[in-house]
């Protein structure tokens, strides 16, 4: 997981945000997140920003919507909020039920692309072209190459199995950049002043979250296909990653179903509350959790000990602050390439089920944005449920989420 580090501020960074500051804010929502999940379930679950979020947070909410990062945060913690009252209601197992298997499969898949394409552009591998939207870069300037070298390192050692493979493949990077041009005169990594150093100050972000929105029916309105977006993927990444590791750690009963449940949800919308307090997009169940279950892992335990070594991490800020974007990129591709994956979980051969799941895979990288995507596919997979005669393939929860993405996209009504 500790890729997230160098990974995470630099997205968030793009919105205005203090790098710096992002690093420590990172280690910390980490580190607190999954030693509270640790304390309530006693599960070997470990916690961080989640990928995938903070790409909508940065280039959908900020970027995309022309948003301040502070009215962002302040989404991030209504949707926290929201999370919590139906994690205790029991509502939140329904809207997840409101979503169809397949178009889940395909919202994972869709932002795997959609992080891997933020990659290729971060690394220059991918850059604007007036005629076809996009071409490849010059794959002769040095931070396009440095990028490419390390994908292909990363994929080696990622197909060999070899532990942390993404967190070597990025420091491989980054001291391969040590020796690359930076077309400036210097290098494309600097080396830093101290390899060890008190963080950054966190302070610029603490708290920092703007309600503002919340004071008018218009303007929460205007947000709140942002914010349902931020809770139904922050939904998939968490029961997902909980139904994985579970299963590999053998947790489950004999139904499927892992019992005290109730404590791990409730943790989990804590967690997304105090990631926005503590001035970060949400804090999720990371997938890489398994890693621990396949050391042997079964206990709470195996998380305290991921959060201590979050706390430990922020005495290398000044290493992490000095890994360029060129060494990120390629983490942001395998990261992508294994989200990727979860498209082999949809039944092709069903065409009322493969043009939803379609459209959503292709909707989110072409139209920036996982809303839009998630809308694509909700829309059509109401008018095809309707059309061929399965009205139950949707549930009344997911017709009503359909309905207002339709109404946003039509502009029937002012979102």
């Amino acid at each position: 997981m500790a890729y997230i580090l160098a990974v995470n501020p630099a997205i968030l960074a793009e919105t205005g945000m203090d790098r710096g500051a992002l690093v420590t804010v990172t280690a910390l929502s980490a580190a607190t997140a999954t030693a509270l999940m640790a304390l309530l379930s006693n599960l070997p679950l470990a916690l961080a920003p989640g990928m995938g979020i903070n790409t909508f947070f940065t280039y959908t909410i900020c970027l995309g919507a022309g948003l301040p990062w502070q009215q962002a945060l302040g989404m991030v913690f209504v949707n926290g909020v929201v999370f919590l009252a139906l994690s205790v209601s029991g509502v939140r197992q329904k809207v997840l039920r409101a979503i169809p298997q397949s178009l889940t499969y395909a919202i994972t898949a869709g932002i795997g692309l959609f992080i891997a394409f933020v990659g290729l552009k971060n690394g220059g591998v991918v850059v604007a072209n007036p005629a076809t939207l996009v071409t490849h870069g010059d794959f002769t300037q040095g931070g396009t190459a440095l990028c490419l070298g390390g994908v292909a390192l990363t994929a080696v050692l990622m197909a060999r199995r070899v532990p942390g493979a993404i967190v070597l493949g990025m420091l491989g990077a980054a001291v391969a950049g040590l020796f690359v041009s930076n077309g400036a005169g210097g290098t494309l990594t600097t080396l830093p002043d101290a390899f060890l150093a008190m963080p950054a100050s966190p302070a610029p972000l603490v708290l920092a979250l703007d309600l503002s929105f919340l004071r008018s029916i218009d303007a929460f309105v205007a947000v709140l296909p942002l914010i349902l977006t931020l809770l139904l993927v922050d939904m998939f990444d968490n029961i997902g990653t909980l139904i994985g590791v579970t299963r590999r750690a053998g947790l489950l009963d004999a139904q499927g179903n892992l019992p005290g449940v109730g404590r791990v949800l409730v943790a989990d919308a804590v967690a997304a509350i105090l990631s926005a307090l503590l001035g970060t997009s949400t804090v999720v169940s990371y997938i890489e959790s398994a890693s621990g279950v396949e050391a042997g892992g079964r206990t709470g335990l195996t998380g305290l000990t991921t959060a201590a070594c979050f706390v430990l991490a922020l005495v290398v800020s000044p290493v992490i602050l000095a890994v360029p974007a060129a060494a990120t990129a390629p983490a942001l591709i395998v990261v992508g390439v294994l989200m990727l994956q979860s498209v082999t979980e949809i039944d092709m051969r069903d065409f009322a089920v493969a043009t939803p799941a379609v459209l959503t895979v292709l909707g989110i990288p072409l139209l920036f944005s996982i809303a839009d995507g998630i809308g694509l596919g909700l829309i059509a997979s109401a008018v095809l449920a309707l059309a061929v005669g399965r009205p139950r393939a949707l549930t009344a929860t997911g017709y009503v989420i359909a309905a207002v993405f339709f109404l946003q996209f039509f502009r029937i009504f002012p979102f």
